[in-house]
Protein backbone atom coordinates (compact mmCIF):
# COMPACT_ATOMS: atom_id res chain seq x y z
CA UNK A 1 0.00 0.00 0.00
CA UNK A 2 1.75 3.49 -1.17
CA UNK A 3 2.18 5.84 1.86
CA UNK A 4 0.49 9.28 1.39
CA UNK A 5 2.14 12.05 2.69
CA UNK A 6 -0.20 14.93 4.26
CA UNK A 7 1.11 18.53 4.43
CA UNK A 8 1.27 19.85 7.70
CA UNK A 9 1.28 23.27 8.72
CA UNK A 10 4.08 24.78 10.47
CA UNK A 11 4.46 27.29 12.84
CA UNK A 12 7.11 29.07 10.30
CA UNK A 13 6.17 32.82 9.82
CA UNK A 14 5.08 33.74 6.24
CA UNK A 15 7.75 36.12 4.52
CA UNK A 16 6.61 38.45 1.74
CA UNK A 17 9.34 39.23 0.16
CA UNK A 18 11.06 40.34 -4.10
CA UNK A 19 11.34 37.37 -6.04
CA UNK A 20 15.03 36.88 -7.54
CA UNK A 21 13.17 36.90 -11.08
CA UNK A 22 10.64 39.84 -10.52
CA UNK A 23 7.65 40.24 -9.09
CA UNK A 24 7.04 39.49 -5.32
CA UNK A 25 6.61 36.25 -3.66
CA UNK A 26 5.30 34.26 -0.36
CA UNK A 27 7.28 31.91 1.18
CA UNK A 28 7.30 29.84 3.86
CA UNK A 29 10.62 31.16 6.47
CA UNK A 30 11.64 27.25 6.57
CA UNK A 31 11.23 26.52 3.13
CA UNK A 32 13.48 27.96 -0.17
CA UNK A 33 11.03 27.59 -2.40
CA UNK A 34 8.25 30.41 -3.16
CA UNK A 35 4.75 29.45 -2.22
CA UNK A 36 3.26 31.88 -4.56
CA UNK A 37 4.37 34.87 -6.92
CA UNK A 38 2.61 38.13 -7.67
CA UNK A 39 3.06 40.59 -9.81
CA UNK A 40 2.92 43.78 -7.27
CA UNK A 41 3.54 43.93 -3.95
CA UNK A 42 0.05 44.82 -2.82
CA UNK A 43 -1.65 41.39 -4.46
CA UNK A 44 1.70 39.74 -2.46
CA UNK A 45 1.13 41.32 0.63
CA UNK A 46 -3.12 40.49 0.58
CA UNK A 47 -2.21 36.87 0.03
CA UNK A 48 0.61 36.44 2.73
CA UNK A 49 -1.77 38.08 5.36
CA UNK A 50 -4.45 35.72 4.43
CA UNK A 51 -1.98 32.94 5.06
CA UNK A 52 -0.60 34.20 8.17
CA UNK A 53 -3.78 34.54 9.79
CA UNK A 54 -4.77 30.68 8.63
CA UNK A 55 -1.62 29.31 9.89
CA UNK A 56 -2.04 31.40 13.11
CA UNK A 57 1.26 32.60 12.58
CA UNK A 58 3.82 35.85 12.05
CA UNK A 59 3.57 37.97 8.58
CA UNK A 60 6.80 39.41 8.05
CA UNK A 61 6.69 42.22 5.20
CA UNK A 62 10.04 43.25 3.04
CA UNK A 63 11.26 46.37 0.97
CA UNK A 64 12.12 46.23 -2.62
CA UNK A 65 15.74 45.78 -0.89
CA UNK A 66 14.86 42.87 1.09
CA UNK A 67 14.69 44.86 4.48
CA UNK A 68 12.12 44.25 6.64
CA UNK A 69 9.45 46.82 6.37
CA UNK A 70 6.40 45.38 8.38
CA UNK A 71 5.62 42.37 10.61
CA UNK A 72 2.22 41.81 12.01
CA UNK A 73 1.57 38.68 14.47
CA UNK A 74 -1.78 36.59 13.93
CA UNK A 75 -1.08 33.91 16.93
CA UNK A 76 0.91 33.01 20.01
CA UNK A 77 0.71 36.17 21.15
CA UNK A 78 1.54 36.50 25.13
CA UNK A 79 -1.20 37.10 27.11
CA UNK A 80 -1.76 40.73 28.28
CA UNK A 81 -1.35 41.48 32.06
CA UNK A 82 -2.43 44.23 34.15
CA UNK A 83 -0.17 46.60 35.12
Amino acid sequence: MPTTRTRTKTKAAVITAPHPRGGWQNKIAESSRAANLHTTKEAATAKGRSMARSRKVEHIIQDQNGRIQERNSYGNDPARRAG
